[in-house]
């Protein structure tokens, strides 16, 4: 009869050796660097690898987010500083263009004044020159020499609007924009007489002697200007047909032009008539005579006004008895008449013989 102790002894020994067996497998495994009675885990190794790999992993990943963080805050710098440089460029460029635009204007403003200058000058040189020959050699009247700057450009500036009326007047337009380039020339006009007034004051005998027009001008000049009745016989003609109302009232106007005009040129001849015996007196007793001789000399201004108020009340109840298309071909005609005068003498001018240097 068999005991129950032999039949576990097998087992016992069966699973030590299977133990032993695979301890000798993971030795043959890892080279025998790990012994049986080290007692260290083997199996949770890979996961702490894994772990690693994951801190890896995310410290790569952190890495990354820093680094897209410090390009993105570089790339806005630069942006900024390229829009800063942007801005800085353009406003440069307008400060150029600026200044350029000031220089050309600073250069036109320079020419200009070496022009009036230069007028200036011719101008003080042809007074000097016509004082010198009459034996009145002095110094230049400075308000003349205004006056002859400004005359000039008041010449100018009535060329381009008799010019700009001449066209208005072909193109047809309406009589509210005519009558605004009437009423211009008109206080154009009246811009001349103020000029006049302000040079009568500072020489009466040089606007009577006619030395700022034309020598063919001069030949038709009464007290400093166009006589008024002159005015009329030029614009007539161009005002064809004139109802019977404005014909009278035109004829009215010419016969209180001609009856004012007689009565300042009687004025002259008597003033001109106590000068000569002023001067006569003068050389018996100069001491005397020198205030009431001096004081009819400036009655001349006085004469001078009165001519150009004259003259300007025509060239207003002219435009006031015409209509507004017939007072503008009036103004152009009696424009165009005195360019033809100054044409003219500029013709005679060069046709003069002239003396050898």
């Amino acid at each position: 009869m068999t005991t129950p102790t032999t039949q576990f002894a097998p087992s016992s020994r069966m699973g030590l050796y299977e133990s032993l067996h695979q301890i000798s497998i993971w030795e043959d495994t890892f080279d025998g660097n790990i012994s049986p009675g080290s007692g260290v885990c083997l199996i949770p190794e890979p996961e702490t690898k894994l772990d690693d790999k994951a801190e890896y992993a995310s410290d790569r990943s952190l890495e990354h987010v820093e680094d897209s963080h410090a390009s993105k805050s570089i790339s806005e710098k630069i942006q900024r500083r390229l829009a800063q440089n942007r801005e800085a460029a353009r406003k440069s460029r307008l400060r150029k263009k600026a200044y350029v635009q000031q220089l050309e204007t600073s250069r036109l403003k320079l020419a200009q004044l070496e022009l009036e200058l230069e007028r200036a000058r011719q101008q003080g040189m042809l007074i000097a020159g016509a004082t010198g020959a009459m034996g009145l050699c002095g110094p230049v009247n400075p308000g003349i020499v205004a006056f002859q700057v400004e005359y000039g450009h008041w010449i100018e500036e009535q060329e381009r609007q008799i010019s700009e009326l001449r066209n208005a007047l072909q193109s047809h337009i309406g009589d509210t924009d005519l009558s605004l380039l009437v009423d211009n020339i008109l206080r154009h006009y009246c811009k001349l007489f103020q000029m006049k007034r302000d040079a009568a004051r500072a020489d009466a005998f040089y606007l009577v002697s006619g030395m700022w027009r034309t020598s063919v001008e001069q030949f038709f000049l009464w007290i400093g200007g166009f006589r008024p009745s002159e005015l009329i016989n030029v614009v007539m003609p161009q005002l064809e047909p004139l109802s019977e109302q404005q014909i009278a009232k035109v004829g009215n106007l010419k016969h209180c032009c001609i009856q004012a005009e007689d009565a300042l040129t009687q004025g002259m001849d008597k003033l001109q008539q106590t000068l000569a015996q002023s001067v006569t007196f003068l050389a018996r007793n100069f001491s005397s005579h020198t205030a009431s001789a001096i004081e009819k000399l400036e009655s001349m201004e006085s004469f001078i006004n009165q001519a150009d108020h004259l003259r300007e009340q025509t060239l207003q109840q002219m435009s006031r008895i015409l209509t507004t298309r017939q007072a503008a071909k009036g103004l152009v005609a009696f424009g165009e008449y005195f360019q033809r005068l100054r044409t003219l003498s500029s013709l005679w001018s060069s046709h003069c013989p002239r003396e050898p240097a």
